[in-house]
């Protein structure tokens, strides 16, 4: 499983012109299954975004998980972080899961992740969506649970 974890003043995802999911400070979670993922690799993700320190402390330094500064999750399902682009110029989606395996580890994300007592949004799984925020930062993280990167 593969996540871009992005550092928000607020974010927004809108599906045929109705927000399905918006919040205020906290991440905006870009996920996507790969066919091999398991429940472990939910897990792994899972437990990143909610204690990942990427939030400044009183002395500014990244020392604060979104659960410290009682921000939100909006996670958004897209297949697209699983991509390929190391050989030539369309990106090569192979290693993504189908949508049949994807939903439900998608979904476990989500409960993982409000487990740990966060607020979570998300977008529409297989939906046309558009995706606002601002970034703070800005902060960008990518994580693997394959630790690849």
């Amino acid at each position: 499983m593969r996540a871009v974890v992005q550092r928000v003043k607020h974010a927004r995802v809108t599906v045929a012109e109705q927000v399905v999911g918006e919040i205020g400070l906290g991440l905006l979670v870009y996920a996507a299954a790969a066919a091999r993922d398991a429940d472990a690799d939910v897990a792994y993700i899972a437990d990143k975004v909610a204690h990942l320190r990427i939030f400044p402390d009183g002395e500014g330094k990244l020392n604060r998980s979104v659960l410290d500064v009682g921000g939100a999750v909006l996670l958004v399902s897209a297949f697209t972080v699983q991509a390929d682009a190391r050989k030539g110029r369309r990106p090569s989606l192979d290693s993504s899961a189908s949508g049949e395996l994807a939903e439900p580890l998608i979904e476990k994300l989500v409960a993982a992740v409000r487990g740990y007592g966060v607020k979570v949004e998300t977008g529409r799984f297989a939906a046309y969506m558009q995706v606002e925020s601002v970034n703070d930062g800005p902060i960008c993280i990518l994580l693997d649970s394959g630790r690849l990167f």
